[in-house]
């Protein structure tokens, strides 16, 4: 009995490690591939740089180009300076990189990446320090425990509680367009308040949290229709705190569901509900899994049109971005309601095998970038079905999660 128990747990184990290493360490042996392609492709596309964009970028005190973002329409890498909402995502990729491998060479790509965007944590003009800097500097610190990286994140949530109205109960978002909007709220707003429950749990100062879980209590009764999807701007008279108007602005229209708003949405309540453990976070995170995947216009793959109901459906654009936001989501999101873990894992990993089997970029392609057939703003005619940083942030940290489910399925069975 003793050695068929051994016998078992070693056959136990020998299929844990099938799973966890077969198509999980594929996958980040081609993310490494890709990467080392991407640093010639960013060497390349700073260096040929024209005069005359270093001049503007000078002139609006925006720095250097730091990160990959896109790719243009000719063709060619689409670079961003340290101001860019995207610009933490790269680093982030490097930093998950070095998660999984635990080797040195990614370690120091990480630390340089990231040290260029440091400036960051002063940009008051923006909603998006957790974009920039949690992806980025928040990798970093959890992964190395390096205090100047704990300090630069503290400073970045002292910059963005800034932008904090009590009347409204909400961070405001954007500062363009004032012609528009008086205090715009977007979805993806909440992306950035896992950055302020942080800097509560290192500094034991309530500030950030209490801004963080106002901004989602005001976002939960102002944002979701009936049927739990999401408007992706909400105005506010910053006077009375009191709605002024609903708008889609990156979705086809005012009512409808923008695809990558309704991926933002889940994340952020299941991210909310694990920093403040309030069950109606859990609840609205349920609902919008509910909707995105009870929606008649959700492709068989799950990988969404960019707006669910985009007119030209079934020939419209996919959102590779929102689908690796979505399954990310799903694998957290089992942990918290058990009786529907096995369904929600089950989404996300036929997510991210339609994802690898259809969207990934050809070896050395793409300008190192990892999936294709992402949208960002179609009604600019803005990056269409093309590559974009933050699909592959997401994705990358959808594998990280599925390995640690995996592997934490494992250690249960073994006892």
């Amino acid at each position: 009995m003793k050695i068929f128990g051994l016998l078992l747990t070693f056959l136990l184990l020998m299929s844990c490690s099938s799973t966890k290493t077969d198509q999980t360490e594929e996958v980040f042996r081609f993310s490494q591939n890709q990467f080392l392609h991407a640093f010639a492709e960013i060497d390349s596309a700073i260096a040929n740089e024209s005069q005359a964009s270093i001049d503007l970028r000078a002139l609006r005190n925006q720095g250097p180009l730091v990160s990959p973002r896109s790719i243009n329409e000719d063709g060619s890498l689409h670079m961003v300076a340290s101001s860019d909402w995207t610009s933490g995502f790269f680093p982030g990729n490097l930093w998950y990189i070095y998660e999984f491998t635990n080797d040195a060479f990614w370690k120091e790509k990480a630390e340089a990446f990231t040290v260029q965007i440091e400036r960051e944590q002063w940009n008051g003009r923006t909603h998006d320090m957790g974009f920039k800097m949690y992806c980025s500097y928040g990798n970093g610190f959890r992964l190395t425990g390096n205090e100047a990286y704990k300090e630069v994140l503290i400073q970045s949530a002292n910059t963005l509680i800034t932008r904090f109205n009590p009347v409204v109960g909400a961070l405001r978002s954007w500062d363009h367009n004032r012609d528009k909007w008086a205090f715009p709220v977007i979805i993806d707003n909440m992306m950035n308040l896992e950055l302020l429950f942080w800097a509560t749990e290192v500094t034991g100062d309530s500030v950030y949290y209490n801004i963080a879980e106002a901004h989602a209590i005001t976002t939960l009764k102002n944002h979701f229709r009936e049927d739990y999807s999401s408007w992706h701007v909400i105005d506010y008279d910053p006077i009375s705190g009191e709605v002024v108007n609903r708008h889609t602005h990156q979705g086809y229209a005012h009512e409808s569901a923008w695809s990558r708003g309704q991926a933002w949405g889940l994340y952020g309540y299941t991210m909310t509900f694990r920093e403040t453990g309030n069950t109606e976070f859990l609840k609205l995170a349920e609902n919008i899994a509910d909707f995105i995947f009870s929606h008649p216009h959700l492709p068989a793959d799950l990988i969404p049109y960019w707006d669910f109901d985009a007119p030209e459906i079934p020939d419209a654009p996919r959102d590779a971005s929102a689908a690796a936001i979505t399954a990310s989501a799903l694998y957290e999101l089992g942990l918290f309601l058990p009786e529907k873990a096995e369904i929600y894992t089950g989404l996300a990993d036929e997510i991210m095998n339609n994802l690898i089997e259809g969207y990934l970029s050809e070896p050395s392609q793409n300008k190192g970038f990892l999936l294709d057939h992402s949208t960002g703003h179609l009604p600019h005619n803005h990056e269409i079905d093309v590559s974009i940083v933050y699909a592959d942030y997401y994705f990358l940290e959808a594998l990280l999660r599925k390995k640690n489910l995996e592997n934490a399925s494992c250690c249960s069975t073994k006892k």
